[in-house]
């Protein structure tokens, strides 16, 4: 008894290893090298399948357990961010539909490359995890605007950039999750009416166009080449049938119910998922939808269904191979009978137009096979349907439709400011003879430039800006990028038609922020009697030279490397002090000061000798249509007070002429002109003239 009990549990032992080592073996001969991306969205996974052929996604395994689908954004979403590039993300989803992760592969976002930090791009992403795509996603929106919705945080100053990540994501997912998922067909703004029944038998329902009759005659055949008349007939008779059929909708409760009975009907719905669409398909002439070497739960070889140009993949519920059939209604004789599933995915919208096509085989040469398809359109009758209570019947609007909507109140402000000063300048001559009221509203407007258009509304145009344009024209233009900030849209709209009417000044002097601190500065440092350094002519003309060699090295080295292009252009230090008040890596917020420092000592230093967006601008704008700032002909000659005590940033020629090329257009000369406590021409002119007489003395 002991030896027998030993051995019993011994043998049990044994084959207790042998289904370990197994297992072990299994597991191994399961296992595939995983990429390292894949890897960290999936930490459990030991295998992985090819990509699929149909859509790019990467089926995901533990051991024999399908964990979910890996896929990269790029292959199904193609939306540009603020740098004009896309954004691509691997993104992994489960059989369900929730995000197991997603992460950031590349992108070209400024804002994250070089002033926020990619750690802020990675949280925001990281927040999609554990979520399902079918519920409502909403960044940095208010809690209490609805409900059934996840409330993302957003990235300050990031605003456009996290807008795109999330279009991006979504819209991959959902590509992704209508392809290969149960349950993630489109929402469709119509639905089955479940209450749309009355009792009717075969021939009624064919009347009411609630059931499809599809005859094929032999006259159809006429005006097809001769391989498809051989594959279908000997001779064409007219009047004979090639094939008829008869299509059913069963999912449609006054269909369903009357052709199989209430039980057959609910044995029906069990076998179907939500959103899936049973489709009855009767041969009962001549040639079959059927193939003769055609498989239970296959798909019908001689059918195909499309809606739109989408195929709609109807595979054999096998409804009767264990069942008999039976029926409610009598049925016209039949050849052959099937009960087709169309999987929820597929997308199919009952309400709309779908066509319905009987493939006929044929060979046009010895060595080929191809398919003829007769197509027969299929409509249902409105009288089906009723408005989904579920459905968003408004179409989504754009991502800068959105934004624009969003920023209205910044845009009418900004807007109304642009058309005050394009007023101003216009009828400026009425203005510049009152020296308190410009110089009043010369710091208001600095005042509202700053704090109101560069901190509040960002509108901080930039060198970027430039390249960028150029780059989208280089390979190939789309305006939607450059809508996504409407702020820097208006004003990019406003300077490039200003600077050919009136030059770069209205810009440089009357809407940029950088300018306006500097500006603001100055002002500072005359209040604490800090004393200027004045540049000399000779070195303030090689000087203005260098903010172009910065122009032209930034926009070079932008077609060579995009990258590289960005980190250039942080010879600007608008992001630093604009952008993120002064909030980044030390050294950025050192070079800014110091450019703010030394602007206290040479009046807008960055502006005269080192700004690229300026150098830009001054090119298009060197030659404007409309001069507005008005000269004396003794300006210049023998006046030279506005040249040298009035233009603090150097932009009049010593004949008196304004260098339209430098000028801000401060209106600082023209106020001078226009003031006869302040212009010395007149003084001039009634100064009396010591001649000196000098009399020829012959000795």
């Amino acid at each position: 008894m002991p030896v027998f009990f030993i051995m019993k549990n011994l043998i049990a032992f044994i084959f207790l290893i042998f289904l370990f080592l197994s297992s072990v073996v299994s597991a191994k001969e399961d296992a595939t090298d995983i990429p390292e991306n894949i890897k960290q969205i999936f930490p459990t996974a030991t295998r992985v399948e090819a990509p699929h052929t149909d859509i790019p996604v990467i089926p995901v395994y533990q051991l024999q357990e399908f964990l979910g689908y890996a896929f990269e954004s790029r292959h199904f979403a193609n939306f540009i961010g603020f740098s004009g590039k896309p954004i691509n993300m691997l993104i992994g989803i489960d059989d369900k539909g929730q995000f197991i992760d997603v992460k950031v592969l590349s992108h070209a976002e400024p804002i994250f490359l070089h002033g926020l930090g990619e750690q802020s791009m990675h949280d925001f992403v990281a927040q999609y995890k554990g979520h399902n795509i079918k519920q409502r996603f909403i960044i940095g929106g208010n809690k209490a605007s609805g409900v059934d919705a996840n409330y993302f945080d957003g990235v300050t100053k990031a605003t456009v950039s996290v807008l795109v990540i999330n279009d991006t994501i979504i819209t991959s997912a959902l590509k992704v999750a209508r392809s290969k998922l149960n349950g993630f067909a489109p929402l469709s703004n119509k639905m089955l009416n479940p209450d749309y029944f009355e009792p009717l038998d075969f021939n009624q329902l064919v009347e009411k166009r609630l059931i499809t009759e599809h005859t094929i005659y032999e006259k159809d055949f006429a005006e097809l080449p001769s391989e498809i008349i051989r594959a279908g007939t000997d001779y064409i008779d007219e009047n004979k049938v090639f094939s008829q059929h008869y299509y059913l909708f069963l999912n449609i409760p006054i269909v369903g119910k009357n052709i199989l009975g209430e039980d057959e009907y609910a044995r029906l719905e069990k076998d179907l998922m939500p959103g899936e669409i049973a489709l009855m398909v009767l041969n009962t002439q001549a040639y079959s939808f059927l193939s003769d070497e055609f498989i239970p739960q296959t798909y019908p070889e001689n059918l195909r269904l499309n809606q739109g140009e989408l195929p709609l993949p109807a595979k054999d519920l096998d409804f009767y191979g264990f069942y008999p059939a039976k029926f409610k209604a009598n049925l016209p004789e039949y050849n052959e009978i099937k009960i087709l599933k169309l999987k929820s995915q597929s997308g199919m919208d009952l309400s709309q137009k779908i066509d319905i096509s009987i493939a006929l085989t044929y060979s046009p040469s010895f060595f080929e096979r191809e398919q003829h398809l007769f197509t027969y359109g299929l409509t249902l009758p409105d009288e089906l349907f009723m408005l989904n209570p579920d459905s968003i019947v408004e179409t989504k609007d754009p991502l800068w439709v959105t934004l624009w909507k969003s920023r209205i109140l910044e845009i009418s402000i900004v807007s109304i400011y642009l058309v005050l000063l394009t007023y101003f300048f216009v009828f400026q001559s009425k203005y510049v003879k009152h020296t308190k009221l410009v110089h009043s509203a010369r710091f208001v407007s600095l005042f509202f430039i700053l704090f109101f258009i560069g901190f509040y509304a960002q509108g901080q145009l930039s060198v970027v800006n430039i390249y960028t344009l150029l780059l989208s024209v280089w390979d190939g233009f789309t305006i939607e990028v450059f809508l996504l900030d409407p702020v820097i849209f208006i004003l990019w709209a406003f300077v490039f038609v200003s600077l050919f009417l009136f030059g770069r000044g209205l810009y440089c002097g009357w809407l940029c922020p950088f300018g306006a601190l500097q500006e603001m500065m100055g002002l500072l440092a005359k209040k604490l009697k800090i004393k200027q350094i004045k540049i000399k002519d000779q070195h303030h003309q090689i000087g203005i030279k260098i903010k172009y060699f910065i122009l032209l090295g930034i926009v070079a080295s932008a077609f060579y490397s995009y990258t590289l292009g960005e980190i250039l252009s942080e010879a600007e230090p608008f992001k630093t002090a604009i952008t993120l008040y002064f909030v980044r890596y030390w050294p950025f917020v050192l070079y800014a000061v110091v450019l703010l420092l030394l602007s206290m000592k040479i009046h807008k230093v960055y502006c005269r000798y080192l700004c690229p967006l300026g150098a830009g601008l001054a090119v298009l704008g060197r030659f404007p249509i409309f001069k507005l700032l008005r000269r004396r002909d003794e300006c210049g000659s023998p006046c030279q007070l506005c040249r040298q005590r009035k233009c603090d940033i150097n932009a009049i020629n010593r004949d008196g002429s304004i260098d339209y090329s430098e000028c801000i257009q401060c209106l600082e000369c023209v106020v001078t002109l226009d003031n006869p406590n302040l212009c010395k021409i007149d003084k001039y002119k009634k100064r009396p003239i010591n001649a000196r007489v000098e009399i020829f003395n012959p000795n």
